[in-house]
């Protein structure tokens, strides 16, 4: 079986080109010119905006598969770099259905929380949506051109993503880790509530759906709610760092561009149940991640 992993040069889709089984060849695109994980034949640095590039590319590799790992995500930005945020998270994505129905494959489309307002969750896949901000609008677009298309889809919606990887921009985990390592004071927000996730648990996930050959909207994300601050706290526990360096602040008081859904979640019982995929609680995906940091530590020094 033939995959492309879409952004394959962030967190995600570097754990997709990872884990994979090793019954599927996996090609990865990305911005970047070299790819981080992938080997230089089965990786091309591409626009996704750039529909005829998109085809070009898709004829030749001609996937089964495609994981849309890709997307803009920077969240209080998007309020101002609307045109940028909308390209890369919905015209990008009616590049790639374009090119799919052309050559007869499916999509795993990778979606988030922020489609909810943060009102009333957890949520699950049949609740309807209401996004906020200008980034979370763009996220439903992006659903919706899958919703609309002919192909065959799924759609995964997932949140607080983390995880060690080669290189890539600090993600929330990391980026606790490395403040209070350094002795800085960090505030960290009481009343946003939803899942934490581990991208090793999703990226298995995503292959499962693969080779189930599912379809519709999934939620996978770690199994248990945990306000951001508790799990900051959890960070320094598990890491042994100094958690007194983690200081409360509420969502209003940052005074961020865009709204944040705050009693937000994700219901991923579907995702555990019809596709047997295993999802850790807030402890247990810190425990691999330290492991993962272990063991990277001690290839290091030999």
């Amino acid at each position: 079986m033939r995959v492309l992993v879409t952004g394959c040069n962030g967190l995600l889709g570097q754990k997709c080109v990872e884990l994979r089984p090793n019954s599927v060849d996996v090609w990865g695109v990305d911005l970047h010119e070299k790819g981080v994980v992938c080997p230089a034949d089965c990786y091309r640095s591409l626009n996704l905006t750039d529909r005829s590039a998109v085809h070009k590319q898709l004829e030749e590799w001609r996937p089964q598969w495609i994981i849309n790992a890709a997307a803009y995500t920077h969240v209080d930005r998007a309020e101002t770099e609307r045109e940028l945020c909308w390209n890369a998270n919905v015209t990008a994505v009616e590049n790639l259905v374009y090119a799919a129905r052309k050559i007869g494959a499916r999509v795993v489309h990778i979606s988030t929380d922020y489609v909810f307002d943060g009102k009333n969750g957890p949520y699950r896949e049949e609740d309807l949506p209401n996004p906020q901000g200008f980034y979370s609008r763009s996220k439903l677009a992006s659903e919706n051109v899958l919703r609309s298309s002919t192909i065959k889809f799924a759609i995964v919606r997932t949140m607080v993503l983390y995880g060690l990887t080669a290189e890539g921009r600090p993600n929330f985990v990391t980026w606790v880790i490395d403040e209070l390592s350094s002795g800085r004071t960090i505030r960290i927000v009481t009343d946003q509530i939803g899942n934490t996730t581990l991208a090793d648990e999703l990226a298995l996930g995503l292959w499962k759906i693969i080779d189930e050959d599912a379809s519709g909207i999934y939620h996978i994300a770690g199994r248990e709610l945990i306000d951001r601050f508790s799990f900051a706290r959890l960070i320094a526990e598990i890491f042994a760092l100094d958690n007194q360096l983690i200081l409360p602040i509420t969502t209003a008081e940052l005074h961020q561009a865009a709204p944040r859904p705050l009693n937000s979640g994700l219901v991923v019982d579907k995702a555990m149940q019809q596709l047997g995929i295993e999802l850790s609680d807030a402890r247990g995906g810190l425990l691999t991640l330290k492991k993962q940091v272990e063991s990277f530590s001690a290839r290091s020094k030999t």
